[in-house]
This record gives structure tokens, C-alpha cells and sequence, in this order.
């Protein structure tokens, strides 16, 4: 949380970043759930950095760009989490609120995307 008591999105997509590390981690050791984690891992907990580089982008449309980037990666997320979901590699009731935060992300970041993209 800021200084205000307001969830920052920067912190929201980094504690996501930590909680896509707990679920690799939890996945189990086989060839899929390594491919699986590994895809995970990358899509997962790259939406916070690239959001730090949108927050320094030079223009509204390298900020645009930059926030196209984190929605395709938080979807990708959304698409993996839902395949370990359906595989039951980790306990569901976790995972439904894992995909819940992924979801509200989406979300944010979407709404984000087409007030910056609608300014003149």
C-alpha cells in the first residue's frame, strides 16, 4: 500500500509476480508441470517490470505500448493458471483467487489502456 492507504498497481503486479513464484514452486516435478512453470514463471512476473517501464515511458504512445505488453502477459497468465487449475496441480480454492486478482488486473490494465489511448 502507498502512503494514502491505496493499493498501487505497481505493488499489486508485484505481489502477483511473488505469488506466480509460490505456485511454480508448488507445481509438481514432471516434463509438463516444468514446461508449464516455466511459461508461467515468465508471463507471471513479467507484467511488474514492464509496468515500471511504462511509468518511464518517453510519450503516451511508448506508455501505451508498454501497457499492451503487460495485458498480453497478465492473459497469458490467465490462460496457464487456468490449465493448472484444470490438471489439479495445486490446491483450487488458491488458484481461484489467484486467477480472481488476475482477472481485476486485466481489468486495471485494459481500462488503463483505453483512458491513455482516448486522450488527446
Amino acid at each position: 500500500m502507498n502512503k494514502e492507504g491505496n493499493y498501487d498497481l505497481e505493488d499489486r503486479l508485484i505481489d502477483f509476480a511473488v505469488t506466480i513464484i509460490d505456485v511454480v514452486e508448488e507445481l509438481p516435478t514432471s516434463r509438463a508441470a516444468n514446461h508449464i512453470g516455466g511459461q508461467l514463471l515468465r508471463s507471471g512476473t513479467s507484467p511488474a517490470p514492464n509496468y515500471g517501464e511504462a511509468q518511464g515511458a518517453e510519450s503516451r504512445k511508448d506508455f501505451v505500448h508498454n501497457m499492451r505488453v503487460v495485458l498480453k502477459e497478465l492473459k497469458e497468465s490467465r490462460a496457464w493458471l487456468k490449465i493448472i487449475k484444470k490438471k489439479k496441480y495445486v490446491k483450487v480454492d488458491w488458484l481461484n483467487q489467484i486467477l480472481q486478482e488476475c482477472e481485476e488486473l486485466i481489468r486495471i490494465v485494459a481500462k488503463s489502456i483505453v483512458t491513455a489511448s482516448s486522450s488527446a
